[in-house]
This record gives structure tokens, sequence and C-alpha cells, in this order.
């Protein structure tokens, strides 16, 4: 039987994200392409419904993307506000500049209830987030109008016998308290499908895809430590068993015991063939005396990359893939709404980009999955909640929460004071409300008083923010007895820190990280 799936055409919004992970959280499964897409593609990727995002243009625009009038017969069709102004101009309607713009929160009030508006009332009205300056002056012939706004007489509108449905504002961001309903509504009762998307499913799946593209190979993976190469390397290693080879490089830029969690996990619960190489020397050599963040990065790149092809030269013969952690918002980046598809993925992941004439075939058994699905399937595949639920870290480790040169005193005072910081957040019962948290040593030294001596050590700066993607980020308001106690232990604990300071810094301006 056929995959059940929603396309999601980007039109170029912002929140295109969000409407596909409002599909998946109800448990159907959808991805986003690019509107250049032709009729025949789409037609042989086989939608069981459509979905047309939002959009900066206006449809009348020289430039502006666009679509086959045919697209409307190829499966059920929502159109969320540029989509809708799309699907009005291809079946004949007029779409204006309007003399009102609308922009945040407003009141939508439903004046036909239709399928889409199941369970609302004639009159009823429902909070909604709006982002438009166009509008559609009336509804296209064989149109009826379902719901609308105080500044937008055609808020909602859906065809007469055809499943083609519009809204010009957005059900999938939180501001449309009830727009869920109205996205389950279009996938349950229009399309007609079944929430069997889980991470149960997607793992038996993925085992029999990856043992087919596989077959008798031996396959590596660079592992991190990290959420994603943890949970690429579990769903592999149930694919392939033993013929699945871990690599683990200590680049002595890690946290506290970070190498025994992976060691502990990997080889002596889940039976995984792993291979640690202890290579700090080589990448804290390569280090010294450089203080420039990008030349860090560089630096860490590149001798990654030299210690983990040496090492995969190691495992045998017939070893013909590489596991990579890529996620789907990596997928996603890799092209341009109005720019046509794109192949080329992101290359910043667990194996830090490999070189143009690398002898493996990928595999990337997570490119379909958000960061919570990923989470969700590490759960199924009984990896421990201290390595699924983790914060993010950087493929640099603490190379970059070390400002200035790296040298490995600096890196056990931010390690030791680091691990203090968690452990408190986690004590606190704090620890999954944060997106992400970490500590990051200064170079600045500053005046300090212990017991009746005079000090001039180390600034430690704390950062923790809250986010969904990364993308943007708000910092994290801790309880004033929280800061406190980190505060305290970390000044009465480490050695060589006398000042702690909590960042207040939103993304944007700042980025989540230092460097």
């Amino acid at each position: 039987m056929m995959q059940e799936r929603v396309l999601i055409l980007d039109f170029g919004a912002q929140y295109t994200q969000l409407i596909a992970r409002r599909v998946r959280e109800a448990r159907v499964y959808c991805e986003i392409h690019p509107p250049t897409r032709t009729l025949e593609w789409i037609r042989e990727w086989g939608p069981s419904g459509i979905i047309l995002s939002g959009g900066p243009n206006s449809v009348y625009g020289a430039a502006a993307p666009t679509a086959d009038p045919a697209l409307l017969d190829v499966a059920p069709v929502l159109g969320i506000c540029y989509g809708m102004q799309l699907i009005a101009q291809l079946s004949g309607a007029t779409v204006l500049r309007a003399g009102k713009r609308e922009y945040g929160r407003a009141e939508v009030c439903v004046t036909e209830p239709d399928t889409l508006f199941a369970g609302f009332e004639t009159g009823e009205c429902l909070q909604a987030w709006m982002s438009h300056g166009d509008h559609v002056e009336s509804p296209p012939p064989g149109f009826v109008v379902t719901a609308r706004s105080s500044a937008n007489p055609v808020t909602a509108f859906r065809h007469e016998t055809r499943p083609i449905f519009g809204v010009q504002f957005h059900p999938e961001v939180a501001h449309t308290p009830r727009g869920s309903e109205l996205i389950e509504n279009f996938l349950f009762r229009i399309c007609g499908l079944h929430p069997t998307w889980t991470p149960g499913s997607f793992v038996e799946r993925e085992v029999e895809r990856i043992r087919a593209l596989a077959g008798d190979a031996r396959v590596i993976c660079g592992l991190s430590g990290g959420v994603d190469s943890s949970v690429a390397a579990a769903l592999v290693h149930r694919a392939v068993g033993d013929r699945l080879t871990c690599i683990f490089v200590d680049t002595g830029l890690l946290r506290l015991n970070e190498r025994e969690q992976v060691e502990r996990t990997f080889r002596a619960h889940m039976g995984v063939d792993l291979i640690t190489v202890d290579a700090s020397g080589d990448f804290l050599g390569a280090l010294a005396g450089v203080e420039d963040p990008e030349a860090k990065r560089k630096i860490i790149g590149h001798t990654f990359i030299d210690v983990f092809e040496a090492t995969a030269a190691t495992v045998g013969d017939n070893v013909r893939f590489l596991v990579q952690g890529t996620l789907y918002p990596d997928v996603i980046e890799s092209f341009s709404p109005t720019g046509g598809a794109s192949v080329t993925i992101k290359t910043h992941h667990n194996v830090g980009g490999l070189k143009s004439d690398m002898k493996f075939a990928l595999i990337e058994p997570l490119r379909e999955l958000f960061k919570d699905e990923v989470r969700n399937v590490g759960r199924e595949l009984g990896l421990p909640e201290e390595m699924v639920g983790r914060h993010p870290f950087p493929g640099p480790g603490l190379a970059i929460r070390v400002l200035g040169d790296v040298t490995p005193e600096k890196l056990a005072v931010l390690r030791r004071a680091d691990a203090i910081y968690l452990e408190e957040i986690r004590s606190a019962g704090l620890y999954d409300e944060i997106w992400q948290a970490f500590a990051v040593l200064l170079p600045i030294r500053s005046v300090g008083v212990m017991g009746d001596e005079r000090t001039y050590e180390n600034v430690l700066a704390l950062r923790a923010v809250t986010s969904t993607d990364g993308m943007t980020a708000d910092w994290y308001p801790f309880p004033y007895e929280v800061l406190g106690r980190i505060s305290n232990r970390i000044m009465n604990e480490v050695d060589g820190i006398n000042r702690v300071a909590y960042d207040v810094s939103s993304k944007p301006p700042a980025t989540i990280e230092w460097e």
C-alpha cells in the first residue's frame, strides 16, 4: 500500500516548517518542496493532500512563484495566506493590495461551517494570526466564503464541489489557538488520512530500507555522542547489527565524562562495535595559540577528517557506507523556495565535512525527521533519556566556548564549571524547559576577594535559551535562587573563577553560541 503523505509547497513563508511540524504532530507524514516542482513530478510523488504555504510575494507580481492550475486536481488542496491567494488567482479571481493590511492577532468569524471548520458554529469566532497586505476581492467562480474578519470579507473559502480550501490566516502558529483543529480537519476529514506516522512505524520502515540498501556491506558511523549521531547509529545498528562500526574521536574538547558515557551506552549496553580514538594531543597541538573562532573551526574540522579517515581505513574490507546524521531542516535549507530544488546537503554534520573524493556512499536515516522526532525515535530504540534528551552540543566542542586561545588548563576549568551548571539545572527540574544551556570561559580576568586574599581570576558567562528549532531563541528566565546556587557552587568549587555573569541576549541580534 502506498504511504499516505502530504506535499507542502513552500512559497517562501517564515512559517513553512511550522506547517510541517503541525502535520507531523498529527502523525501524518509530509515533506516540504519548492513550488518549482513540475506537475509530472508531483503526480508521480503521489500526495494524499497538498498544502500551499504563505509567502512574502504578491501573486500578481512579475516574478511571483506560481503553479500549474491542474495542481488543484491532483489531490485535496489547502492554501494558507499566499497559498489561498494563489488558488484564487488560478481559479479566476482578482487579488488586490489591501486597503487595510492585517498583521498580528485578528478575530475571524465563521460564516458558513464546512468540513474545514467542522466543530465550529455559524457566527462563531476564533483568534487567528494574520500576516498579509493583499486580499481576495471576491471568491472565484464556484467558490463560497466560509469565514471573514473585520478587515477582510474573504478570510476563508472553499470550492462548492471540489476539495479545495483556502484560509487567509495562519492556522499553523501558536497565535491561532484552534488552528490545529483546522489542519486536522483537512488531514482526516477532507483527505481521509490516518494517524499512522509514529516513531515505531518509522523505525520499522527505515530498518527495512537500510537493510536493502546496505546488503552485505560494512557500515561506519562517526559517533559524536550527540542526539543525532547517537540515534542514527542505534537505528543503523538495528538494521545491520555487527556490520556497523562506530568511530568515536576523543578530541580533548568534550564535556566532563562524555567519552565514558558514550562507551558505556554503545559498547556495554547496546553491543555496538565501537572504536575510540584518543586524538586529544593532535587537536590541542593544532589549536595551540589560535584565537580566531573561524580558524579554530577549520582546524578542528580538518583534524577530525584526517583522524576519522585514518581510523576508517583500519576497519576492514567491504566498508561501503558512512552514516551521517542529516536532519530534515538541513535538507529543507538546502534549496531556495523560488530557485528550484537542490541536491546539495549541508556538510556541517557529525563528521565535520568530508573530502570530495570520499569513497563511501551515505546512509542518512534521519533526513526525514525534525529534532523532536529524532528524540522520539531514540526513545523507541531504547536509548537512555540522558542521551536522547540532551541539549545540542557544537561539533567543535568546548573550543568555541573557551574564548581566545585553547589550553588544557582552560578546558579543565570550563569543563568542571559547565558540569556544575548542568547538574544544578537538572536538580532544579529545569533541564527539559531549556533548549540549550552551557558555560563560556571569557578572556577576561577580574578582581575578587576569597577569604582574606585578593584574587585576579577568570570570568565565566552562563547561557541558557528557549527555542523550538534554534533559528530564533530567547534567554531563559531562571529563578534568582537557582542562579545564586549555580554561581556560588562554581566560585566555591572551581579554582580559577571568581565572577559569574548571566547572558540575557536573544537571537537575533545575538547568536546562541558566543563564537
